[in-house]
């Protein structure tokens, strides 16, 4: 299932925004892909638990 979040975040308020588990969408390990039209974007958890994105 595909969310578009950014469209989605301006049309309901945003204690409606989904939320979703960093470790579920890497199962478990520290790195995945996020797909936003064409561009592939990578998520890594670092050793520190903190969140990256990067294209």
């Amino acid at each position: 299932m595909v969310v578009n979040v950014a469209r989605e975040a301006t049309e309901r308020p945003k204690d409606c925004l989904p939320i979703y588990d960093a470790l579920h969408l890497t199962k478990g390990g520290d790195l995945a892909q996020i797909k936003l039209e064409e561009q592939l974007y990578t998520l890594r958890i670092t050793r520190a638990g903190k969140l990256i994105l990067t294209k």
